[in-house]
């Protein structure tokens, strides 16, 4: 699932193509494409013909255009990536994609969005814009997103803080959109790499120091991240104009079992975590002692 650096390529690529442009006709072409939306495919349409786009913006994992001019009691379009997301800016006379969900047309007769969408887990939908816990204005399912590393307004303070408060083990924690946003299982594993921090320490356990700096290599990974386009295992994930991230290549541990360590030459282990996989170097990230 694409984590903060690959959703901030395509925020940045629909900033450059898609914004000060006036919808003029939404084409819904597969109902689970809006099913987030709460009174269904028709108003969806009839909620964006004719309005303008006015900006591109991203909490976390969480990626929206704003509608018209924005502000308290705004609207926004909220994109749900889910595994194979894709908000592409094509020709109006480029071939359909097979697996094209939403299509949005501009009265500009330029290049058009479309959301392609293989495995249909994502979705668009229109929401209010809402205060949101950390502060600034969200769509309203995100109104409880933490703020991420690579905001502005992120407090470095607060986010050790909301990691020492939890009850659970430090991955789980970094893993919380609600404590710390953007991070996901990759990011997560890269940042505790370079921290040299096992995943499964109680948060109870942690200190400042070391919550500061898992969340500051947290940050590092994802801006070198960010500069590679992001991270693509697959064809599905990709930029505005159908390119991928080739960050995968600079990965320290995620997906690297048996290979060995870049720092002191110790296999990677891959153990399984949440339905998912975990991977560690054994010798600069030794697993806490188990309790008695």
């Amino acid at each position: 699932m694409p984590e903060l650096p690959e959703v901030e390529v395509v925020r940045r690529g629909l900033a450059d193509h898609v914004l000060d442009r006036r919808i003029a006709r939404v084409e819904v072409l597969h109902p689970r494409a809006v099913r987030r939306h709460p009174t269904g495919a028709d108003d969806f349409t009839g909620r964006l013909t004719g309005r303008t786009l006015s900006a591109a913006a991203r909490r976390g994992k969480y990626l929206w255009l704003e509608l018209d001019t924005a502000g308290p009691g705004g609207d926004a379009l909220l994109a749900h990536l889910g595994m194979s997301g894709q908000m592409l800016v094509e020709p109006p006379d480029a071939p359909d994609e097979k697996h094209l969900r939403v299509r949005v047309r501009f009265d500009d007769d330029g290049p058009e969005l479309r959301f392609v969408d293989q495995r249909t887990f994502g979705g668009l939908s229109v929401h209010p814009l809402a205060a949101a816990a950390g502060g600034g204005l969200v769509p309203e399912p995100v109104a409880h997103i933490a703020r991420d590393p690579m905001d502005p307004a992120f407090s470095a303070d607060d986010a050790v803080a909301a990691l020492r408060r939890r009850r659970t083990e430090v991955k789980r924690a970094l893993l919380d959109q609600t404590v710390v946003s953007g991070i996901g299982n990759i990011y997560a594993d890269e940042a505790l790499w370079r921290a040299r921090l096992h995943g499964t320490r109680p948060t109870g356990k942690l200190t400042r120091a070391q919550g500061h700096a898992v969340l500051d290599a947290a940050t590092t990974v994802m801006h070198e991240a960010l500069a590679q386009g992001g991270t693509s295992f697959d064809a599905l994930y990709v930029n505005v104009n159908g390119a991928s991230g080739y960050f995968d290549r600079s990965l320290n541990v995620y997906g690297q079992a048996d290979r060995a360590c870049r720092r002191c030459g110790t296999p990677i282990r891959r153990d399984a975590f949440m339905n998912r996989s975990s991977f560690t170097c054994p010798r600069c990230q030794p697993a806490p002692r188990p309790r008695r």
